[in-house]
């Protein structure tokens, strides 16, 4: 019974600033604060939401946001881990490198859009690559970083045992970064989403982006806020996704080193 109360002492403790906006939020445009017209109340948005999903709109606007951010983050994960890994194990590369990467670092997925669309169209393949820069970045750099800041007494204590490269690298140095690792993907994850909605409002047709915006454009401010908050949803989703492969993982390296 006392965890029990402990567990809804902890969810109330977790969701008082979430439960505290939407009060706020439904009580602003009831009480003329602010012109509802332009800001719905959460009853409004969550009639939109319904109608939306009886509608199977809001389904098919979702499944295709996410399949676009899935895609984007698989390839920005790809480039990243295994550039990442070589980059921080060779360190004279990650030297040469760095400006480079720092400098690409910069360059912001939005102010790169017509540059994108210039290069690959309006077409599925531009949104992709806005999506895939703007995730790769911090999923690059976390990998340089977590291999290039493993403890050199492990490696140093592992090559005095007699172990070979590829030992050290799958068995030391990459569970040592895969904390750096994962903070990048999570960070790339939500640079992901954030691209996402500004590639769906350039030139597509369908997905939570597009929604938005059409919504927005026929004074539709309803279903544009249900727009916005399926997006949340699915960026929450993404991340809690990600947070069980790291649990997953974790758990898994443990039971290795128990192994051991």
């Amino acid at each position: 019974m006392k965890k029990l109360a402990n567990f809804f002492t902890g969810s109330l403790e977790k969701t008082i600033g979430l439960i505290l906006f939407v009060g706020l939020w439904e009580l602003a445009p009831q009480t003329g604060w602010v012109n509802s017209t332009y800001l719905s109340p959460p009853s409004t948005v969550v009639s939109a939401l319904i109608v939306l999903l009886k509608s199977r709109a809001l389904l098919k606007h979702l499944l295709i946001s996410l399949q676009r951010a899935l895609v984007g983050m698989a390839v920005a994960v790809s480039f990243g881990m295994v550039f990442g890994l070589f980059i921080g194990y060779f360190k004279k590369i990650e030297g040469y490198l760095d400006a480079l990467f720092q400098s690409f670092r910069q360059m912001s997925a939005f102010a790169l859009f017509p540059v994108f669309i210039l290069l690959f169209g309006v077409g599925e393949l531009s949104k992709t690559i806005i999506i895939f820069w703007a995730s790769l970045w911090p999923i690059l750099l976390n990998t340089i970083n977590g291999v290039k800041n493993v403890d050199t007494l492990l490696i140093q204590s592992a090559k005095s045992m007699g172990a070979s490269q590829k030992f050290i690298f799958l068995r030391v140095i990459l569970p040592a970064a895969a904390p750096d690792i994962f903070t990048g993907i999570r960070l790339g994850a939500s640079y992901c989403v954030m691209s996402l909605v500004a590639a769906e409002m350039i030139g597509a047709t369908s997905g939570l982006g597009y929604l938005i915006l059409y919504s927005q454009e026929t004074f539709n401010i309803p279903d544009m806020y249900a727009g916005i908050v399926g997006l949340a949803i699915m960026g929450l989703g993404i991340n809690y996704a990600l947070k069980l492969i790291e649990k997953s993982f974790s758990s898994w390296k443990q039971g290795v080193a128990v192994g051991e």
